[in-house]
C-alpha cells in the first residue's frame, strides 16, 4: 500500500489518540536503519521511543522470536513458562531484587508497583495508601498511572476518577517530598531522569537523599525505569548511576526490543506481599515475549551493550554541545548516556525541527518544554552521531 492508502485507512477507522503523524510509514529496518514503504532509508535515533535498543532485524533476538514462535507463543500462566522462568532468573541475577512479575507493558508494570506497595503495608496491618511522585513525571496512561504522573494535562479529562492518595510535589526537591509525607504515605515514585518531561537530569544529592528519606521513615522506593533501564543511561539500569538501590522497579520497552513486555522487580521483604489472586495477567510473561527478553538480557550482558551505550553517549553529549555553542536557539543539552535532550529556545519549535531532520533522514522524538530527545538504538556508531549532528546544524 501507498503512504497515503495507509493514511486514508488510519484516518477513517482508527480511534484519534495521536492526531497528525508523521508523514511516514516504515516498512523494515536493519540495525540502526529503517526504510518507509517507498524504500527510502533513515537513520533511527529515536528507537521506537527507547524501545528498539539492539535495533532491527536484529540476528539473536530475531532467531530466537523466530523458534519460539515455531514452538508456541501463549499457553497462559495457569502452566509454567520456561522462558519466563529463565527470563525472571536473568534478571534478578543482574539486578538488586529477588522476584519478578511480567506484564505487558510500562504502564502495567507501574501499575503491579503501585500494587504491590500498597499491599506490602496492608499486609503489615498498616494504614498506608498514599503514594507520592514528581511533578513534569510520566508513569502511564492507565487511570492509576495517570494519577502519579505530574501532569495536569494528563490528569484533568479523567477526574474525578482518579484514585485518591496520590501526592505531585516537585522534582529534584526533597524538602517538597518530607514535606508530603503523612502516617498513610506508602511509597515514593520516581524517574531518576524525567525522559518524557524533558529530559530533565535528578541530581545526585536528591536521589540519594530520596533514599536515605524512604529509610528514615519507613516508606518504600519504587523507581520507574520503563524508558532509563535497559543499558538506556549507560548502567543496566539508570539508578545504578546514583548508588541507590530501590525497594520495587518497573521496567518495559527495551527489554522486549519491541515485543510487548513489562516487568515489576522487587526486593524478597517487598514481593512477598503478593499472594495468589492479588495480581495476575493473561498475556503477561508469554512465552514469545519472555523469549524476546531473554534474548535481549543476554545479548546486552555478553557484549557488553551498557557500557557501549554510555561511551557513545558521552560522544554524542559533547558533540551536541560544541555544535549549540554556535545557536542561540539551543539553550541547553543534556542527559545520560544515549538519553539525551537538547532544549530549544521558544522561537524554534521542537516539533518543527523533528520534521526537518525527518526529511533529511533522521527520526527524532521531542518531550516536554520544547526539547528534542534522542534515543537511538544503543548499538548506534559515532558516524551516525556526527552526521546526525551535521544535519541538526544545518537545521537549526
Amino acid at each position: 500500500m501507498t503512504l497515503q492508502e495507509i493514511k486514508a485507512l488510519d484516518q477513517r477507522y482508527y480511534m484519534n489518540t495521536f492526531g497528525e503523524r508523521q508523514p511516514v510509514c516504515f516498512d523494515h529496518g536493519c540495525g540502526v536503519t529503517l526504510y518507509d514503504t517507498d524504500g527510502r532509508a533513515y537513520t533511527d535515533f529515536f528507537a521506537g521511543i527507547a524501545t528498539n535498543s539492539l535495533g532491527y532485524a536484529h540476528p539473536k533476538v530475531t532467531a530466537t522470536m523466530v523458534e519460539q514462535v515455531n514452538k508456541v507463543c501463549h499457553t497462559s500462566n495457569l502452566y509454567y513458562v520456561e522462558p519466563q522462568a529463565k527470563l525472571a532468573q536473568l534478571l534478578v541475577e543482574n539486578t538488586f531484587a529477588d522476584r519478578v512479575f511480567f506484564g505487558n507493558s510500562g504502564a502495567e508494570a507501574n501499575e503491579g508497583c503501585i500494587k504491590l506497595a500498597c499491599k506490602y503495608f496492608y499486609e503489615k496491618g498498616e494504614d498506608r495508601w498514599e503514594i507520592i511522585s514528581a511533578s513534569n513525571s510520566f508513569h502511564g496512561r492507565t487511570l492509576a498511572t495517570i494519577a502519579v504522573t505530574g501532569q495536569e494535562k494528563y490528569q484533568k479529562p479523567f477526574r474525578p476518577l482518579l484514585p485518591r492518595g496520590i501526592v505531585n510535589v516537585p522534582f529534584n526537591d526533597l524538602e517538597a517530598i518530607r514535606a508530603a509525607v503523612t502516617p498513610h504515605t506508602a511509597a515514593v515514585m520516581l524517574e531518576v531522569i524525567q525522559a518524557e518531561g524533558g529530559v530533565i537530569v535528578g541530581t545526585q544529592d536528591y536521589i540519594q537523599g530520596v533514599r536515605a528519606l524512604c529509610d528514615e521513615l519507613g516508606i518504600l522506593l519504587i523507581i520507574d525505569e520503563v524508558q532509563t533501564g535497559m543499558g538506556r543511561c549507560g548502567k543496566l539500569f539508570a539508578h545504578e548511576l546514583y548508588g541507590v538501590t530501590p525497594d520495587i522497579l518497573s521496567s518495559a520497552k527495551a527489554l522486549g526490543n519491541g515485543m510487548p513486555i513489562g516487568a515489576v522487580l522487587a526486593k524478597e521483604e517487598v514481593a512477598a506481599a503478593f499472594h495468589p489472586g492479588d495480581h495476575g495477567s493473561t498475556f503477561g510473561g508469554n512465552a514469545l515475549a519472555c523469549a524476546a527478553g531473554l534474548a535481549v538480557l543476554t545479548t546486552m550482558l555478553e557484549e557488553n551493550i551498557p557500557q557501549k551505550a554510555g561511551e557513545t553517549g558521552h560522544y554524542l553529549l559533547s558533540i551536541l554541545r560544541r555544535m549549540a555553542e554556535g545557536k542561540t536557539s539551543v539553550a541547553d543539552v543534556r542527559g545520560a548516556g544515549l538519553l539525551i535532550g537538547i532544549a530549544l529556545k521558544e522561537e524554534l519549535k521542537a516539533a518543527d525541527v523533528v520534521g526537518k531532520l525527518l526529511e533529511k533522514g533522521f527520526v527524532v522524538g521531542t518531550a516536554a518544554g520544547n526539547v528534542l530527545r534522542l534515543l537511538p538504538p544503543l548499538i548506534i556508531e559515532k558516524e551516525n552521531c556526527d552526521a546526525l549532528v551535521a544535519a541538526l546544524a544545518d537545521v537549526l
